[in-house]
This record gives C-alpha cells, sequence and structure tokens, in this order.
C-alpha cells in the first residue's frame, strides 16, 4: 500500500522591497562592514525586510492567501541604525525604533493570516535586512540607512535550491 499523496508545498513570506536607491544604500553599508573570510554574503536583489514568514504552505491555498491579505498600506520611513551579528552567525541591520504605521501593517497582516488558518510567530516583531550568513566575528559598520518604504508590499515565494525569490503578488 502506498503513502497517502503529500499535497506540493511552496515557500512563502511577506515582504518589503526596496526602491534601487536603498538598495544602493544598503549595499554601501555592507560594503563598510569588516567581513570574516568565510561569510556568504546577501546578493543585492536579494535584500528585503520580511512582514510575516510562512514557510511551506499548501500550494492549494495561494489563491485564497492572495485574496485574504489585500489591503492598502501608505508606507513610512524607517531607520534602519542597528547592525548587529545575531546568534547562528546572521548579519543583519535592524531598524531600533518600530515606526507605528509598520506596527499596523504587520499586525493586520498577521490577522488575516490567521483567518486563513496559517501559523504567525509570536516572538516580536524586529524589522531588519539581512545581509550576510556565516558571519561570526564581522565588525558592524555605524552608518544608519534611511529606508523610505513605498505604498505596497509583496507575497513572494522562495525558490527551490537557494535560486531567489519570486513575487507571486504585489499589493497596493
Amino acid at each position: 500500500m502506498s503513502a497517502p499523496a503529500v499535497p506540493p508545498t511552496v515557500r512563502l513570506f511577506l515582504a518589503l522591497w526596496p526602491s534601487d536607491a536603498t538598495r544602493a544604500a544598503l549595499q554601501a553599508h555592507a560594503q563598510a562592514w569588516a567581513w570574516p573570510p568565510a561569510v556568504r554574503r546577501a546578493l543585492p536583489e536579494r535584500l528585503h525586510i520580511t512582514l510575516h514568514f510562512l514557510g511551506s504552505v499548501d500550494a492549494a491555498l495561494v489563491p485564497a492567501l492572495q485574496k485574504g491579505v489585500v489591503m492598502a498600506w501608505a508606507g513610512c520611513e524607517l531607520l534602519l541604525d542597528r547592525p548587529q551579528v545575531w546568534p547562528g552567525g546572521i548579519a543583519v541591520v535592524e531598524a531600533g525604533e518600530m515606526p507605528p504605521e509598520l506596527a499596523a501593517l504587520h499586525s493586520s497582516l498577521g490577522e488575516r493570516l490567521a483567518d486563513l488558518g496559517l501559523s504567525v510567530e509570536s516572538r516580536r516583531y524586529r524589522p531588519h535586512v539581512t545581509l550576510a550568513r556565516k558571519a561570526f566575528g564581522a565588525q558592524p559598520a555605524s552608518a544608519p540607512v534611511r529606508w523610505q518604504a513605498r505604498p505596497g508590499f509583496a507575497l513572494v515565494q522562495s525558490l527551490a535550491g537557494g535560486r531567489g525569490y519570486e513575487n507571486l503578488q504585489v499589493f497596493g
């Protein structure tokens, strides 16, 4: 007897993408760090702020998810002023203060995701950009990065094998 078929899944998250100018500022910030030899720097086109990480989701739920998280968002300004290396060697630049507009978006999206039966992380939300992995011993740069987050956000799929990301839908 064969095992029941496992439905195909996709690895998803909701994200803010930087403008070209913000991406360039993030790259300049990352260039100013002193990196260890084994570091794996994030590619410029992959720099983003995750709003909610959804993980592996049944592919059949994607249409409901696309409809369920539709909302307008006017954007906000973030100051990414807290560079650090997190446990596990993840180098980030984090926002020291949460803009109220971003907190409201995060909360509203979390409620909608829960209404769709998706699990939402219970940890405190810490908006950040991941700059590198395997960054043990990296020396952070101190210059902050201003991010004028544009209206809207995206439902993003992580492609298998580390091939990057694909926007499934952009909202706003």
